[in-house]
């Protein structure tokens, strides 16, 4: 299974959000959240640490380190039980609405009775939480906002706590005798950026002892059903889980059948049915005469159906039928293509851990550069200076080139660059004379989101014809189930980049995943140049551009669309903006 340092987090946010509630001290609710965060990303799992090494992690004391250890030890933490008692369920409930803050919901349960979402939304049609103090239209517009969110993820996850999941499972299941192939299809396959059910794959001549395996995992909580060909069990994580035997030399078409979407699979069958065939999870046969014709790779599969093999992210019935029967499908950029990240964060600002520990782990991932963006000040709770940010450009210099790295001539090179905020107007952060020092900058949106429509569109504008402004981070600026895009004339903003030689960046952080895979489709049709970016703020998170390159590909990106795929010099004549 995955590391327990999400769940840990998790408790020690709960814990920050519970004294949130309660009326306690708010210097220690944000102790606690930000040790939440440092526990989320850093780089060793915390089951592993005693006291001493758990008090190693930033932001990490001795009071929390043995909550730490009580909840590792025990399942339980007694303080964190304690005010649990204290907070009525449907409070509990309502703190699920994204927009809808602890002390909110505490105030709408107390002076209306609301307990439950349904409740809470009646509320706001019928005007009552506007005589509440801190309450008016604009709030009860958010809290809207948050449970149309709410109601809109339907139970799915995110892709990164699929993946993990999925991945334990294929990797425990492997290992049991007479399994000859596993693996995970579905969504989850194809990358979409939320998980609802996860579905396995495996091949075997004896499902049996499959079946049990998979029964019998540790994280297994309740067995749906059991069959001899199927078998769904719900997990500790809520996630319910489809396993699916078949014989091994039917594992291409099931692979494929258990792959595609629901539109993919009609025009493949389509397409089988127009030639006199059946296609089905054991294979592709004669309609006539029931013959199998093949079966056994997903790739003879498509070839009998006159089509090269469809990568699975393209298999969502968005021209990738069409796009094969004129071989015209194309090359999807990888994550092996990428040579270099463009936007990190380190201790200096908002990350977790220092320059050095970031680029040695750059290097460690085989990149040719790696650039370092931390906020500039503009976000002041950042407390950034021109100072400090001077300071941290001659370290970057001291550094550049000196780190080894894997299957590449030469060290690692630094770029030094920034991630300034559009402000309301469009402006940045620092003069001209002051970002013309910089290797690139990175600008996103971090407020005043609700800005009307031509405002933001303007704004964003107004950023790409900024001659320093080389990327636009994350953005829409959506938080996947927590926060809804910006609305803003994303066409408008796609031509000025075009026009400007401005990239958008593809974030790949599984909570943003921002541009989303039909953004990527309608900007890519404008000639935009895209950026596929970590934008980590701890070791782990370099880890997650898998999720960003999976995106790209939705997009149907190639190598040549990806920025940070290019040579350093073809990159840094782009990033010149023909200046």
């Amino acid at each position: 299974m995955a590391r327990s340092n999400d769940e840990v987090a998790a408790l020690l946010q709960e814990y920050a959000d519970l004294i949130s509630i309660t009326g306690g001290d708010a210097f220690k609710a944000r102790v606690y959240e930000k040790a939440a965060r440092s526990v989320g990303g850093h780089h060793a799992d915390v089951a592993t640490l005693d006291l001493k090494g758990l008090q190693e992690i930033p932001n990490v004391g001795k009071s929390i380190a043995q909550k730490v250890r009580e909840y590792l030890d025990s399942g339980s933490v007694a303080a964190v039980e304690e005010l649990r008692a204290k907070i009525p369920d449907g409070v509990r409930r309502l703190t699920a609405i994204p927009t809808l803050g602890p002390k909110k919901a505490m105030v709408v349960y107390e002076e209306l009775g609301v307990s439950s979402v349904d409740e809470l939304a009646a509320a706001i049609r019928d005007e009552r939480l506007r005589d509440l103090k801190g309450f008016g239209p604009r709030t009860e517009e958010n809290i809207l906002h948050g449970i149309e969110l709410l109601r809109s993820s339907g139970g799915r996850v995110r892709i990164d706590a699929a993946m993990e999941l999925a991945e334990d499972i294929v990797g425990a299941l492997s290992a049991v005798t007479g399994c000859e192939r596993c693996a995970y299809a579905g969504s989850l396959r194809r990358m979409r950026e939320t998980i609802g059910d996860i579905d396995i794959l495996a091949a075997a001549q004896d499902s049996a002892p499959l079946m049990k395996a998979f029964t019998g995992l540790p994280y297994v909580t309740e067995v749906i059903g059991q069959g001899g060909t199927k078998t769904s069990v719900r997990t500790a994580k809520g996630l319910n889980v489809d396993l699916r035997v078949v014989p091994p030399d039917a594992w291409g078409a099931a692979l494929q059948y258990f792959t595609g979407s629901k539109a993919h699979n009609i025009r493949t069958r389509e397409i089988a049915v127009h030639q006199k065939l059946k296609l089905s999870e054991y294979g592709l046969f004669d309609a006539g005469s029931g013959e199998k014709i093949v079966s056994g790779t997903e790739e003879e599969v498509y070839a009998r159906l006159g089509l090269p093999w469809i990568p699975p992210p393209l298999r969502e019935d968005r021209g990738e039928i069409e796009a094969g029967l004129r071989d015209e499908l194309p090359e999807l950029v990888t994550e092996a293509d990428l040579r270099g990240d463009l936007h990190t964060h380190t201790d200096l600002t908002d990350g977790l851990a220092p320059l050095e520990e970031m680029a040695e782990a750059a290097a460690a991932r085989g990149y040719a550069y790696y650039a370092i963006t931390d906020h500039a000040p503009d976000l002041a709770m950042q407390r950034m200076t021109d100072e400090r940010m001077l300071a941290q450009r001659e370290r970057v210099h001291e550094l550049d080139g000196t780190y080894p790295t894997k299957g590449r001539r030469g060290g690692l090179r630094l770029l030094h660059g920034t991630e300034l905020n559009i402000g309301p107007e469009g402006e940045v952060d620092w003069p001209d004379d002051f970002l013309a020092g910089f290797d690139l900058c990175v600008a996103s949106v971090h407020s005043h989101f609700r800005q009307s429509r031509e405002q933001l569109t303007r704004r964003l504008v107004r950023a790409c014809e900024n001659p320093y402004v080389n990327v636009i981070g994350h953005p829409t600026t959506r938080l996947i189930g927590r926060r809804p895009g910006i609305d803003a004339d994303l066409d408008a903003v796609f031509a000025a980049c075009a026009r400007t030689g401005t990239a958008l960046e593809i974030n790949a952080h599984p909570d943003r995943l921002d541009l989303r895979d039909e953004d990527i489709l309608r900007a890519r049709r404008h000639g935009v140049r895209f950026a596929v970016n970590s934008d980590a703020h701890a070791v782990p998170h370099l880890a997650n551009m898998r999720y960003g390159i999976g995106t790209a590909q939705r997009g149907w990106l190639t190598a040549d669309d990806v920025i940070n795929t290019w040579p350093e010099r073809r990159l840094r004549s782009f990033l010149r903006k023909g200046r």
